[in-house]
């Protein structure tokens, strides 16, 4: 599944990221390196960005960017 199809609130884990390297690496600097967990925690009133928490920072991601992410359900 990819991060752009997770429920609010929903923990999930990092397993890949699927882009570009540019894009790869600025990810990468915001914490979202794989096994790192991440959840959804706000949508914005038209859609995007969506806000996720990673590391107790809120970064916004717009869906394309999000559809690159692959991630599985986090183990509590």
């Amino acid at each position: 599944m990819y991060l752009n199809q997770v429920s609010s609130g929903q923990i999930v884990k990092i397993v890949g990221i699927n882009s570009p390297d540019d894009i790869k690496r600025r990810l990468m600097e915001f914490g979202m390196i794989e096994g790192e967990q991440i959840k959804p925690v706000l949508k914005a009133p038209s859609g995007e960005p969506t806000a996720y928490e990673i590391k107790g920072a809120l970064i916004a991601l717009r869906s394309d960017t999000a559809s690159a992410i692959e991630v599985e359900v986090a183990k509590e």
